[in-house]
């Protein structure tokens, strides 16, 4: 159990930044990431680590629902995607960012993909259980297991993502449309 359960993780890790890549591609009207822009600007006003923590969390642990999890998972990623995809066009400097760089080389990029792809992984388990009526009480413990390391995860994320905009925001650093 543990190999399929290592590799499932892997295979969602895969799948989540594929699907991530493929939003980021979508073509965004100057119109439509206005309108994103300002709702994000909305959204990150007043922002703290707690903040970030609590919305990435509410994001993450639906993806443990059985199935739903997996759908919702892949719904986030995209959406993400395409969310680079609207800043990349108020801030023509980021198309040189390859979108992938986000999730894999910052440290809460990748505490925010480990954490979905395991959320996203435990709900396509649970519905395979359910689908060949596999007692679930055994997927009790470990389920619970990894919803703790998923909040752990992004608890410290989110506050390492919050100190480093913090950082960003010390050396001066202002993104075309956002102030941090």
């Amino acid at each position: 159990m543990n190999k399929l359960r290592i590799s499932l993780f892997f295979i969602f890790v895969g799948i989540f930044a594929g699907t991530y890549q493929i939003g980021s591609m979508s073509t965004v009207s100057q119109e439509e990431a206005d309108v994103f822009m300002s709702e994000f600007e909305e959204l990150v006003m007043d922002i703290d680590a707690f903040g970030i923590f609590t919305h990435n969390t509410t994001i993450a642990l639906p993806m443990f629902i059985p199935g739903f999890g997996v759908a919702w998972g892949l719904f986030s990623a995209w959406s993400s995607g395409f969310a680079f995809a609207a800043i990349t066009t108020t801030a023509p400097i980021l198309e040189k960012v390859p979108p992938l760089a986000i999730l894999f080389l910052s440290p809460f990029g990748l505490m925010e993909l480990t954490a979905y792809s395991l959320g996203i992984s435990r709900s396509f388990i649970l519905i395979q259980a359910i689908t060949k009526k596999i007692n679930l009480r055994n997927l009790i413990k470990p389920t619970v297991i990894e919803i703790g390391i998923v909040v752990g995860l992004l608890f410290t994320g989110g506050y390492l993502e919050f100190y480093m905009i913090e950082l960003a925001q010390e050396q001066g650093f202002q993104m075309p449309g956002i102030d941090i």
